[in-house]
């Protein structure tokens, strides 16, 4: 999601070599100011910004290690803002959390995606539909819910927002909820009207947490919006919703810095799993094309059972991975969120996540092609892909509506794919994948 800014990093330190001059300095700070300005992050961040860091370059000695490691240091803390990072639990459930946000914003959308990533961590999440403002608020979340097998409090007979959040944070302490998520009602634009009804639900529901949502794709416009809200209400963080829809990227650069809040979540896609944590300095070292091994792990944990990983382990090793085991592999690859933000994370494959654009692989081509000649088979055959002879072959061709090109590709790819999980699957497979990641990360900018 920050491959136009790294890109942007990368020439500008490319511009310095091991150990340079001032003029040397001055094109590598002049094209990080371009670079940073037509992204669009605040024109006086940019400028306190390269003022440090030209200052610590020159004490150190300007070089291109002392220019990273300022650049690094300098953007860590632009990034970061008194307050907690990603989602912290109260003391005493339910954790109230109280989103507010403009109308179009993407609040509702955002307040599932939130209650879908802590549900992935075993959290107990109650939802409480308040936005009775927009006609259809109360009927999204009912269908996003639904969709997505999370519980929701919602009174279609009550038309106070103050009263259903009352009765909602009732309902949390009763049903014993970890969390409890109020979306409330947005208006297309900031008024008294919008700030009373807000103030009341907030007095009623007493939060541990006010997030903020704030459209990226709005630019400045969303961070002068937070600010209004933050003076009015009060927040405690915001979360950027559509920022995969953001070309420039840089509204996420200047927010904490602009309006003393920390940036807490991400929104990086449509689906439910696209939210991801907003940790400055693991940013830090994806905009440095450095990948986030971190967030991975931690999105990665939040969705395999160990004793599940543990019992595939033992199929891939012993060669029995079949083609159940491949389909429920991709069902929880689903939970994971899109693949442009994934290859993102991984040292040294950021630059190819902009390549990806908005690859679905769960509806594209290839996919569903997979799904139908999977599909097509009998059970003992998903179980023993050994059986699959020519016969069945021309069937499962002919079931899929397929040539049986297209089934021996598979195959083929299937049989590859098992042999290399083989491979990796042992002590000396986890050397050898070490080995390769650290190959790659040597494609990020240089330390």
């Amino acid at each position: 999601m920050f491959e136009v800014l790294t890109d942007s990093f990368k020439t500008a330190v490319n511009k310095i070599r091991f150990a340079d001059d001032e003029k040397s300095l001055k094109k590598a700070l002049d094209t990080l100011k371009k670079s940073l300005l037509k992204a669009d992050v605040h024109h006086k961040v940019v400028k306190d910004l390269l003022k440090v860091v030209e200052t610590e370059t020159k004490v150190a000695g300007i070089g291109q290690v002392n220019f990273l490691r300022s650049l690094k240091d300098n953007l860590t803390q632009t990034l970061t803002a008194p307050g907690n990072q990603g989602f912290v639990y109260a003391s005493q459930a339910p954790t109230r959390v109280l989103m507010a946000g403009l109308q179009g914003s993407g609040k509702t959308t955002t307040t599932v995606k939130l209650a879908n990533y802590l549900k992935l961590r075993q959290k107990k999440v109650l939802i409480a539909a308040c936005d009775l403002q927009r006609l259809a608020a109360v009927e999204q979340l009912k269908q996003l819910c639904e969709q997505n097998e999370l519980d929701l409090y919602f009174d279609d007979k009550e038309q106070n927002p103050v009263k259903i959040a009352k009765a909602a944070v009732k309902k949390a302490k009763d049903g014993l909820y970890d969390v409890l998520l109020v979306d409330t009602a947005g208006r297309l634009a900031i008024d008294e009207e919008l700030m009373q009804e807000l103030t009341e639900v907030r007095s009623v529901i007493e939060p541990d947490e006010v997030f903020y949502v704030a459209d990226s794709m709005t630019g400045q416009d969303a961070i002068r919006s937070a600010g209004t809200f933050h003076d009015k209400i009060g927040i405690s963080g915001v979360v950027l919703s559509k920022y995969d829809g953001d070309s420039k990227g840089g509204v996420a650069l200047g927010i904490a810095k602009q309006i003393n809040v920390p940036l807490r979540f991400i929104g990086t896609g449509e689906k439910v799993a696209d939210l991801e944590l907003f940790v400055p300095d693991r940013i830090v070292n994806r905009l440095m094309g450095e990948g986030d091994l971190e967030t991975l792990a931690e999105k990665t944990s939040a969705i395999i059972n160990e004793k599940q990983a543990k019992a595939l382990n033992k199929k891939i090793k012993k060669g029995e991975f079949n083609f159940n085991d491949f389909l429920e592999q991709m069902e929880q690859m689903k939970k994971l969120g899109s693949m442009k933000s994934l290859i993102g994370m991984i040292p040294g494959l950021s630059s190819m996540a902009g390549q990806l654009k908005d690859v679905d692989l769960e509806n594209s081509v290839e996919m569903k092609r997979i799904k139908a000649m999977i599909g097509s088979m009998t059970k003992k055959e998903r179980e023993m892909p050994s059986l699959l002879n020519n016969t069945r072959k021309r069937r499962i061709a002919e079931g899929a509506g397929l040539s049986n090109m297209d089934v021996n590709k598979f195959l083929k790819q299937f049989k590859n794919a098992s042999k290399m999980a083989k491979k990796f699957s042992g002590k000396k497979g986890m050397q050898d994948l070490q080995n390769m990641m650290a190959q790659a990360k040597q494609g990020g900018i240089p330390r």
